[in-house]
């Protein structure tokens, strides 16, 4: 087995959804304890999310300043976006989300890392992906609107974003946890040693 996450699935006693929104819900489960008490725990149930830490020829991170309402911040965050239908390849969410975010494609794609961002009070799984040898994607702009149409963009070099996000500057879970893999990958094995693209995800098993 060696040190790894497992998976596990205690009875739950009784469910139901007092709430349901346009992309994500909130359950409410009634789970069996080991020791035979029930215990309630209400959670956001997600559809799962990819993100995609774009790098350029000179190893500059292609970042992107938003506002993020719930917490009141303008955060730089990678290219991200939801899961929109139930098993979709997240590779191919992943590019439609840096065509759509950055207007930009890659030639080269990895799995950077997997991640469950808030496990203790939400489901959602991201997959955060490498992307390689990137440049202006082709066709027509996407249409932005709400928050994305203030977005704005910049290419920052790796090291920059891990000082931030050690600094307490930066404070994005994607950017984070994506900036950090990189540089250890990076000091490590090197890129090419990360799992192929389209790699199984089981969090958010897909169909290649």
């Amino acid at each position: 087995m060696g040190f790894q996450d497992t998976p596990e699935e205690w009875p739950v006693t009784a469910t139901e959804t007092p709430f349901r929104g346009n992309k994500t819900s909130v359950r409410t489960d009634d789970v069996e304890m080991p020791d035979g008490t029930i215990a309630r725990r209400d959670y956001q149930v997600h559809p799962g999310s990819v993100a995609v830490l774009a790098l350029d020829d000179e190893d500059r991170v292609l970042v992107l300043r938003q506002y993020r309402h719930p917490v009141r911040h303008k955060l730089w965050e990678i290219p991200a976006g939801l899961l929109d239908v139930p098993g979709e390849n997240p590779l191919h969410a992943a590019q439609r989300e840096l065509y759509e975010e950055a207007y930009v494609k890659a030639e080269d794609w990895r799995v950077l890392t997997d991640v469950y961002t808030t496990p203790g009070g939400c489901d959602e799984a991201v997959r955060i992906f490498l992307a390689r040898n990137i440049s202006e994607a082709d066709g027509e702009r996407f249409a932005v609107s709400e928050e994305e149409a203030d977005m704005e963009q910049a290419r920052v070099p790796l090291r920059e974003l891990v000082r931030g996000a050690l600094a307490g500057d930066l404070h994005n879970n994607c950017l984070v946890v994506g900036a950090l893999a990189l540089a250890a990958v990076l000091a490590g094995d090197g890129a090419d040693s990360l799992r192929p693209a389209e790699a199984p995800w089981p969090a958010r098993p897909f169909e290649a």
